[in-house]
């Protein structure tokens, strides 16, 4: 038999299991961490003396910076493996929580609880743990697996957001982030059960990085998801960061706000897990526009209601539904239309959209806030935003993209 008659080799993949399960606890870490920071609003600004405004623009500076590195750490991810990403993640994220609790200026405060932990967060979250989904799971089961890692990152906000109130009443908002420096690290030794194999040269026509994102931003579906996870960022970080504050001003109990931010992280976990199992079942898009025209409605409903601790843990409960629902169906079409080569590079552009709208969410609330003495006008815009997601995702075609020519190398 000659070398030319031999078979390629089958090409090696990781277990799935072992991706989903090591995945789920990176994510778990990572969003579990984050979704509680509107816990930290309050004691550290009645602590260093600093406005609303200074808190919510360090924390819009986190999101913006998550969102305009995704896109590089995407494309290291692509190139290099997730495994070398996350271990750099985990690092700024320890070092950046450790920084925020001893920055006593709002610049410090920003570089460290901004900009440090947007960048950590860029490496440590949905956009490099589902390209190695996307790549090491079967596309007949892809979405089904980023709705479980989704239900991971949800129930990390579950678990975390009572842990962290708890380390917050117990040792103090400085010592809790210090505690939680030390939780992020553990991203590090389960980053090397997502050491992929080395991938075989390709034998067939392969795609430059400019050459992908030529043909993504060229193709309508493509912005029309952008422009609708926007809203998504706009909405669930502004509700994450100030819905403690918001219902502290209303003379309502602190553990009502604990309560519902655990909430929203319990019925997230169901809420992403059918949006990723139906995404094997119906169309993509018509879930999205569904779960953006529900979200109008519980917050239309939730500001017009008066307002009662059952009526948070309604609005709380129907929110976390709806929560990180949207995460599966959407990566799960850019990996459908576009292919896993650039999945991780490409999500990340998607998400750079979603951070620009929780960078406005979370600062206009501060803002808004300030200027009026009310949270309502940013509840409206939300709602008026849900409709805008709604048309946006109705056009995208989910089917993949067909290259008449071979692509750039």
């Amino acid at each position: 038999m000659n070398a030319a008659s031999v078979p390629p080799a089958p090409r090696q993949t990781l277990s799935m299991t072992q991706v989903l399960v090591c995945g789920a606890l990176i994510v778990t870490l990572s969003m579990g961490i984050r979704h509680g920071f509107g816990l930290w609003l309050q004691p550290i600004t009645m602590d260093r003396g600093w406005t609303r405004e200074t808190f919510a623009f360090a924390l819009a500076i986190q999101n913006l910076a998550w969102g305009l590195a995704g896109p590089f750490a995407g494309m290291l991810a692509d190139k290099y493996g997730a495994f070398r990403v996350l271990i750099v993640g985990s690092l700024l994220y320890a070092g950046g929580l450790v920084l925020m609790a001893l920055a006593t200026s709002g610049l410090a405060f920003t570089g460290s609880a901004g900009v440090l932990l947007g960048l950590a967060q860029s490496g440590t979250t949905y956009a490099v743990v589902y390209g190695v989904i996307a790549r090491q799971v079967d596309p007949s089961k892809r979405s089904w697996a980023m709705g479980v890692t989704a239900a991971a990152g949800s129930f990390g906000q579950f678990l975390m957001v009572p842990v962290e109130n708890w380390l917050i009443g117990g040792f103090g908002w400085q010592n809790a982030l210090f505690v939680l420096g030390c939780l992020a690290l553990i991203i590090m030794p389960l980053a090397f059960f997502l050491k992929e194999p080395v991938r075989a040269a390709a034998t067939g026509p392969t795609q430059s990085v400019m050459a992908a994102l030529r043909e993504a931003f060229a193709y309508p579906s493509f912005r029309w998801l952008t422009l609708g996870y926007f809203v998504c960022g706009f909405q669930v970080v502004f509700i994450g960061v100030h819905l403690p504050s918001y219902l502290k001003d209303q003379g309502l109990a602190p553990g009502v706000a604990t309560t519902a931010l655990a909430l929203i992280g319990l019925f997230n976990v169901f809420g992403t897990y059918t949006a990723g199992s139906l995404g094997q079942k119906l169309a993509k898009r018509h879930i999205l526009a569904a779960i953006y025209a529900l979200r109008a409605v519980a917050i239309a409903v939730f500001v017009l209601a008066p307002l009662t601790p059952m009526s948070v843990y309604v609005f709380a409960s129907v929110m976390g539904f709806l929560w990180l629902s949207t995460v599966p169906p959407t990566n799960a079409i850019v990996a459908q239309i576009f292919g896993v080569q650039y999945m991780s590079m490409l999500g990340g552009f998607v998400f750079l959209s979603h951070q620009i709208g929780s960078f406005l969410g979370v600062w206009l609330g501060g803002k808004l806030f300030d200027a009026t003495g009310s949270y309502n006008i940013v509840w409206w815009i939300c709602v008026g935003l849900s409709a805008m997601a709604v048309a946006a995702n109705l056009p995208v075609r989910e089917t993949a993209i067909v290259r008449t020519q071979p692509v750039a190398a």
